[in-house]
This record gives C-alpha cells, structure tokens and sequence, in this order.
C-alpha cells in the first residue's frame, strides 16, 4: 500500500496520514529553495534603495530605482512560486508530467545509463516563467540517482541531454517496468537539486527536486507506451497526464 504524500508550508514533501484532508488546490506558496534568494535579494535591494532615496533628488531618480528593483523582485518571487497539486485521477499504468512546460521533444533513442535499452524520450523545456519545482510521473521505488557535471547549452537544444549538467533518477515501477528521469540543467540554470534517493518511494504528489533558472525534464518511456502528448503541447507538472504505460508488458 503506497503511503499518501501532502505538502508542508514551504512545499517540501513530507508523508502524512491519507485520512488529513486535502490542501486547498488554489493555494500558492513559496518553494524552500528560494527563501535564502529572497530574502538575500531583498537586503540588497533595499541596500541599494535607501542611499538612493537620501542623497539621489529629485524623486523621478529614486522612484525609477525602486519601480525596477520591484520588478526584479517580483520576477524572481515569482520563479520560486510553488503551487499545492494533487492528481485525483486513476494513476495506474498512467505517467504524469514532471514539469510545467512545452513538450519540445518525443523520439526513439538508446538509453544507455539506467534503461540500457531503447526507449521514448519525451522533453519537457522549462521557460524562467515556468513553475521550476519537479514532480515525480508515477508512483514506483527510485533504484538509480547519478549526478553528472557538463555544460550549460540551451536546455531547449537537443544535445543538452547528454552534454549539460544534468541528474539521472532511474525508477521501477510495480509491474516491473522502469523508466528514467532526467533533469538537465539549462543556460541560465545553474542548480539542480535532487530529492530522489535510492530505495526511496516515488509519489505523484511528491517533489522529485528543482532547478533553478530555465531547465528541461526528460523522461524516458518504454516503446510500446501510449503517447497522450503532441510537440509543443503546454503541461502542468504534477497533473498533466503525458503517457500510458502497456498493463500487461
């Protein structure tokens, strides 16, 4: 019986009794990974605006200053933003996106570090604008974690997959199929944090990690699963439902 998964007040994954009630859905918090940033971030903003505002008259000067230290804020507050989602669908056999995104890739490749085999690789690019936390798509047990360092392409370019720093989760499923998630980081990325560990349970209510700044999820399918995505197809991780898996493999 797989456990039931619920979200504390910084949106860190903890496990909770199933008979707790449901989060209120339309609530929107903050990730834990970004209240060090903002709170650094607003010490020195307003480090920079205070001395502005006494010795830069007139006002037109200083209210500029301010207008554009907001929107920096604001657009940073609103990268770390983390909403509560659980799936209340059926989730068996089903895979759901990691990420919220555009599906940017869908092919056949070799998978040559957990899967060893050939697999359906479906992409997921993650704007700056985009929720930045990740989602694990299916509920089994993490047998694989691997951190690989490399580059810093665009996470929209296909070779960032195997050329960027990227973390590899290999995960079985309860009818013994296996899949691979990759987080890749992107151009401006420059953090990945892994919860997963190995022998961990994975939960499509839990959190898989984050990365920080425009980044890319991929995740690589069986042959025969049902593609329920199209190229440039918009997902919400979490919720989106992306693939079916053979029930009978």
């Amino acid at each position: 019986m797989w456990p039931d998964l619920r979200l504390d007040s910084f949106c860190t994954p903890i496990l909770r009794p199933r008979s707790n009630p449901l989060p209120n859905l339309t609530q929107m918090k903050i990730h834990h990974e970004g209240i060090n940033t903002l709170v650094m971030l607003f010490i020195v903003l307003l480090a920079l605006n205070i001395p502005v505002w006494l010795f830069l008259p007139p006002w037109i000067l200083p209210a500029c200053c301010t207008a554009i230290s907001v929107l920096m804020y604001s657009f940073v507050f609103n990268f770390f933003r983390c909403p509560v989602r659980v799936f209340k669908g059926d989730t068996k056999n089903l895979m759901v996106s990691s990420v919220d995104g555009k599906v940017v890739a869908i092919e056949r490749v070799n998978e040559p570090e957990y899967l060893k085999s050939e697999a359906i690789m479906l992409s997921v690019f993650m704007s700056p604008l985009n929720v930045h936390a990740n989602w694990f798509p299916t509920s089994g047990v993490v047998e694989y974690v691997r951190h690989h360092n490399g580059r810093f392409l665009s996470a929209y370019l296909p070779k960032s997959s195997t050329e960027n720093e990227r973390s590899t989760i290999g995960i079985a499923l309860p009818n013994g199929q296996r899949i691979t998630v990759r987080q890749i980081a992107g151009a401006m990325a420059r953090r990945i944090v892994t919860y997963a560990r190995e022998g961990d349970l994975s939960l499509i209510d839990e959190h898989l990690g984050f990365i920080k700044f425009g980044s890319r999820v991929d995740i690589y399918l069986p042959l025969d699963a049902e593609i329920l995505v199209k190229m440039g197809h918009k997902t919400s991780g979490g919720l989106t439902p992306i693939a079916r898996l053979n029930p009978n493999p």
